[in-house]
C-alpha cells in the first residue's frame, strides 16, 4: 500500500463555530458551515470541497488531453452539484457535472472530451467500492510494552494500542510483519525511513526511543 499523498491533509478545530483550518502540503485553507448550519461561512463546506475536488480533477484531465491533442480550445467550465434521496431505505447519492466550452469547438471533440472526462482519477473513486477507515491516537501508559531494539534504533510497540499493523506493514515491509511473533525488525531499514514511519502510527501504538539502546552481546 503506498498512500496518493506523501503528506497526509491534516485539518484541526477551535471553539469557533464551525471553522476549520485544513493544512495540505504547500499551505492552509479554511473549512466552515453555511450561517443556517451555525457556521459563519468564512470557507467552503465539506459538500463543497468534495464538488471541487470533482470539478479541479475534471478540468484538468480535459486540459491534458487537450494540450496533447494540439486542440485549440482556450478555456472550458465545469460545474457541480449533488443531490440526495432515500428509496426504499437507501440513501442514494447523485452527482451531476455540467461541462461548458467558452468556444466554438465542434462535436467531435466535444463527445472525446464527455468520454475523456468521465474517467477522471477523483470520477473514478467516488464511482468505486469506498472504504473509510478510523483510528484514533492515543497518548499516554500501557501496561504491556515490547521494545525491538536495533543498531540504530529501538522501536516500542504498545499492542494494547495497535489497530492496524498491516499499514505499517504494507508501508515498509522491510521493518514491520504483521505475519511473524516478532514482527518489528529495527534493522530491516534505516534509521531515518523508520522514525518516518513510526511517526506516521495513526493509533499511538509506536514510539522511538528518545536515546536508542543497542543489543547487547
Amino acid at each position: 500500500m503506498q498512500y496518493k499523498l506523501e503528506a497526509p491533509v491534516h485539518g484541526t478545530i477551535g471553539t469557533q463555530k464551525y471553522q476549520c483550518t485544513i493544512a495540505w502540503r504547500n499551505g492552509k485553507i479554511i473549512a466552515d458551515e453555511p450561517v443556517q448550519t451555525g457556521g459563519t461561512d468564512s470557507g467552503p463546506d465539506p459538500y463543497t470541497l468534495l464538488l471541487s475536488s470533482l470539478t479541479a480533477c475534471s478540468l484538468v484531465t480535459m486540459r491534458m488531453y487537450i494540450d496533447r491533442k494540439g486542440w485549440d480550445i482556450p478555456e472550458i467550465g465545469v460545474s457541480a452539484n449533488l443531490f440526495q434521496e432515500t428509496v426504499d431505505g437507501k440513501l442514494t447519492t447523485t452527482i451531476d457535472r455540467d461541462i461548458v466550452f467558452m468556444s466554438n469547438v465542434d462535436e467531435e471533440q466535444k463527445q472525446r472530451l464527455m468520454e475523456i472526462v468521465k474517467h477522471c482519477p477523483i470520477s473514478a473513486i467516488l464511482e468505486s467500492n469506498i472504504k473509510v477507515r478510523t483510528f484514533l491516537f492515543r497518548d499516554g501508559e500501557t501496561e504491556k510494552k515490547i521494545k525491538y531494539a536495533g543498531d540504530e534504533v529501538t522501536v516500542v510497540w504498545k499492542p494494547e494500542f495497535c489497530q492496524h499493523s498491516q499499514r505499517c506493514w504494507r508501508q515498509l515491509p522491510g521493518v514491520f510483519d504483521y505475519t511473524k511473533k516478532k514482527w518489528i525488525n529495527p534493522n530491516g531499514a534505516s534509521a531515518d525511513k523508520i522514525v518516518e514511519q513510526v511517526k506516521k502510527c495513526p493509533s499511538g501504538a509506536l514510539t522511538i526511543l528518545p536515546n536508542p539502546e543497542k543489543k547487547k552481546d
